[in-house]
């Protein structure tokens, strides 16, 4: 299992979609190209929009974990604007 270099970590775990998604890529954005965000969220609407969306944006997702408690953890790097 690889892991890998974080640079900067979010919990959106108290927030509700759409900001969820909008707070991920404040801090995608607060990013260079190559560096990796932690991105704790919520099972649910969280889990199935933030993962897709940050895609649909052209960033990597690396990785996603369950933690065992109802939240996940998504790891994304950052690709070029």
């Amino acid at each position: 299992m690889a892991e890998f270099n974080i640079d900067e970590t979010v919990d959106i775990t108290d927030v509700v979609c759409p900001v969820t998604f909008v707070k991920a890529k404040v801090a995608l954005e607060e990013l260079d190209d190559g560096q990796i965000l932690s991105i704790r969220l919520n099972d649910g609407e969280p889990l199935q929009n933030v993962p897709r969306s940050i895609k649909e944006e052209g960033h990597q997702v690396l990785k996603l974990d369950a933690n065992g408690d109802g939240t996940y953890t998504l790891i994304v790097k950052k690709t070029g604007d």
